[in-house]
């Protein structure tokens, strides 16, 4: 147990998701190193690290520590002493007042047998940080205000190009990781890559009895970024050219968990339920919880993905991985923004392939706001053709549709489309 004493800190999206909601208990969950102890440590007062082993056998042999401890208490990594769940549930019915406890965890529902909590305990999900919590330029778009339907201006100018958006897939949406200088940078993705495999698995109860097919699945899944690539697919090109595939349970086992450990985060199909649209696809989009990851399983760097390396992508317009990734990028800033606005993200795409739109934020009552990702300056008759589909089918259902570039200017084109540079692009 330690006392949390305050430090600088650059406030998160996820910050005022949190004052606003002030439960009495807040599990704040996500993959590691994104950040969640340090956003939880802004409002401790106490504070137990159970990641070191001392203080899980200290807390394990005397659980009711926690809850007597000087409030709020944050519990770090709570899943190395699950039975403290249901001590907190139980100090909340017990009337604990706001933000009294916070849960940070790197693993979902990691054992069986722990009440949900449903009502006491709140949970939020945090991510890597998103474009407009880096600190690389200041949005004048927002997606809360698209949200409303009353089709505001777009205006903005950014100075950012490809090249910065480049450097930001590389660099990574983990705040530790992308203050190092490049090459340790790399060298920490390749550690959280390796740690993932070697640790993490086991503790989210896998035992990983081939490493290295672990690995190789996870560059396939990486090689199928931003596409709905079926799971025989991903199976098949993680042992090209061997006739003795994994079993299927194997590479389930492998996917499960990489979800429970929060590192692939597929989006899902939108499915409306609505006559003019029943052609769609139900297939989800792959994506690791940071495009970086993606980069590293498959060895390329800044330079590699201008010059147009990695696998061919049939998700993005231009062909390349770079667009897949910087598709990857918008998703998980898009996710950022959506979940600050009580929204939720999905994407588009007929059976056949002829209709496809990046990503669909959906409010509660089932209006949407449409999303398409363009690895270009500039926007054409052909770019938006898609989202003028969408607005055909769903009329005023679709509240804005927009096309995130790697342009300078925001500004809404004469057919209402809006064209935004994704640093532009904000909560």
């Amino acid at each position: 147990m330690s006392e949390v004493s305050p430090r600088e800190y650059r406030r998160r999206i996820v910050d005022c998701e949190i004052d606003e909601l002030a439960p009495p208990a807040l599990a704040l969950e996500g993959a590691k190193a994104v950040g969640k102890s340090a956003t939880a440590a802004q409002r401790a007062r106490t504070t137990f690290e159970l990641d070191r082993s001392e203080v899980a056998a200290i807390v394990r042999a005397q659980p009711d520590r926690v809850v007597d401890a000087s409030r709020p208490v944050l519990i770090d990594e709570w899943q190395r002493v699950p039975e403290l769940w249901d001590r907190v549930r139980r100090a909340v019915d017990a009337g604990a007042e706001p933000m009294s406890f916070i849960l940070t965890g790197s693993v979902l529902e990691p054992v069986t047998g722990v009440h949900s909590g449903a009502g006491r305990i709140i949970r939020v999900r945090m991510r890597p940080l998103s474009l407009a919590e880096r600190g690389i330029e200041t949005p004048t778009v927002s997606l809360l205000t698209m949200l409303t339907g009353t089709r505001p201006s777009i205006n903005g100018r950014t100075r950012l190009a490809l090249q910065n958006y480049v450097d930001e897939i590389v660099r990574s949406g983990f705040p530790a990781i992308r203050e190092a200088a490049p090459r340790l940078q790399r060298a920490q993705l390749d550690g959280y890559i390796d740690r993932v495999i070697d640790m993490d698995f086991l503790e989210a109860g896998h035992s990983v009895r081939n490493p290295a097919a672990l690995r190789r699945w996870m560059n396939a899944y990486a090689a199928a970024s931003s596409t709905t690539a079926s799971f025989d697919t991903l199976r098949a090109a993680a042992t090209p050219g061997d006739a003795d595939k994994p079993a299927k349970v194997t590479t389930q086992a492998y996917r499960d968990t990489l979800e429970r450990l929060w590192i692939v985060e597929p989006l899902p199909a939108w499915l409306p339920t609505t006559n003019h649209l029943r052609e769609l696809g139900a297939a989800p989009k792959h994506h690791l919880v940071d495009p970086a990851l993606a980069a590293r399983l498959l060895g390329l760097d800044a330079g590699g993905l201008l010059d147009g390396l990695g696998p061919r992508s049939e998700a993005s317009a231009s062909g390349t991985f770079l667009g897949a990734l910087f598709e990857s990028l918008l998703t998980l800033s898009v996710r950022v923004y959506a979940q600050a606005a009580e929204a939720s993200v999905s994407h588009l795409r007929t059976h056949r392939g002829l209709q496809e739109v990046d990503l669909i934020v959906k409010r509660s009552d089932g209006k949407v706001v449409a999303l398409e990702t363009k690895l270009a300056a500039t926007v054409s008759d052909a770019d938006v053709r898609h989202l003028i589909w969408l607005r055909e089918r769903v009329g005023e259902r679709l509240l804005d549709a927009a096309v995130i570039t790697t342009g300078t200017e925001a500004y809404r084109r004469p057919d209402g489309i809006a064209v935004i540079p994704a640093a532009l692009l904000g909560p």
